[in-house]
């Protein structure tokens, strides 16, 4: 622990109070949690942010949307609108925040909706016709008052929250041991010939539950990039000049994955609301070269930039071992449950 975190961490003592209480109210019934008569998955992490959930929540998406009728429902982070939002033709990544607005533009045979209140949200779903047969609550691991019926919890290879600490000294959201509230936990962003041996040293550190099960994950990267018109390999961009873009909270593998010599690199803060001197930087830096950025922050600069210009490179999450055992761990539950009580 570096200095700074020394000093912080008699503060990240009262975060850890604050939170452990919480947690403890909710889980004697001091404070409510309400459940819903249908498969409810979270998926969410115990840090702040970078661990791959949108990834993760779109491996949800492919795997159950061809069988059942999914919602996911999102609080919609940094979006400009308020309440309740189903996302329609008209919405954008104003209304809906980038994350949920991805989920739309990819997935249009769900229903993709937010609301900073997931207790009014799945209300609000399940008013619709045709409900929902199964719901996905995107980044609500600490959102107790609705309980899901099963939590996925992630955490990143290089960032393990068994390595860190609580707030403000570290970047957990709550104590360690919130993870045992997990069904499931994904290890993302591994190296893809991640070993057997250094898989059940990461898993040992983690220390799960009988009940936890452990799967390892890594980043795939799509083999072309995409404008609003057309598709380009990513192997005819060699030497290709551009410009790449990320405003995600950890973008140096979306770097290093297409940097060549005289490209440039610019790098916003996650979730980043590109103002219009930043996009006409933007424009001044790039000038006839093309402009590729991450997907997330593609959906936030759509319509400020030159369609012609502007690509994006998408991201899957792919399972190193053992993804059948996940799928059939997801479907079985899904399958399974009358309800998540």
């Amino acid at each position: 622990m570096n200095f700074l975190r020394k000093i912080l961490f008699p503060f990240s003592a009262v975060y850890w109070f604050i939170t452990s209480v919480r947690n403890f109210f909710f889980n004697t019934g001091v404070f409510k949690s309400y459940t819903f008569p249908l498969p409810v998955i979270a998926v969410g992490n115990l840090s702040t942010g970078g661990t791959g959930k949108t990834p993760q929540t779109e491996y949800l998406i492919r795997l159950l949307s061809p069988l059942y009728n999914v919602a996911v429902l999102s609080r919609g982070y940094k979006r400009k609108s308020k309440g309740f939002v189903l996302a329609s033709a008209n919405s954008n990544a104003q209304t809906l925040g980038d994350e949920p607005y991805q989920f739309y533009s990819k997935f249009p045979n769900i229903r993709v909706a937010v609301d900073a209140n997931r207790k009014n949200g799945i209300e609000q779903l399940l008013s619709l016709s045709p409900k929902p047969d199964v719901i996905l609550l995107d980044d609500a691991y600490q959102h107790r008052r609705v309980k899901a019926g099963l939590y996925i919890v992630l955490t990143a290879f290089g960032d393990l929250y068994a390595n860190d600490y609580i707030l403000p000294a570290g970047n957990l959201r709550e104590s360690k041991s919130g993870a045992k509230r997990a069904g499931v936990i994904v290890v993302t962003k591994c190296p893809p010939n991640l070993s057997a041996r250094k898989q059940k040293l990461i898993a040992d550190k983690l220390s799960p539950a009988l009940n936890q099960k452990v799967y390892f994950t890594t980043i795939a990267y799509d083999d072309a990039v995409y404008s609003e018109t057309e598709s380009v390999d990513i192997l005819t961009l060699s030497d290709t000049p551009k410009v790449l873009v990320a405003g995600i909270a950890k973008p140096q593998p979306f770097f290093d994955h297409l940097m060549e010599p005289g490209d440039d690199c610019m790098e916003y803060p996650d979730h980043h609301d590109f103002t219009d001197v930043e996009v006409e930087e933007l424009n001044k830096i790039s000038l006839a070269r093309i402009i590729i950025t991450t997907e997330k922050d593609y959906m936030r600069l759509k319509g400020k930039l030159p369609a012609n210009r502007l690509y994006y490179l998408p991201i899957k999450s792919e399972f190193i071992i053992n993804g059948n055992d996940f799928d059939n761990t997801i479907l079985n539950y899904v399958g399974q449950s009358t309800g998540n009580s």
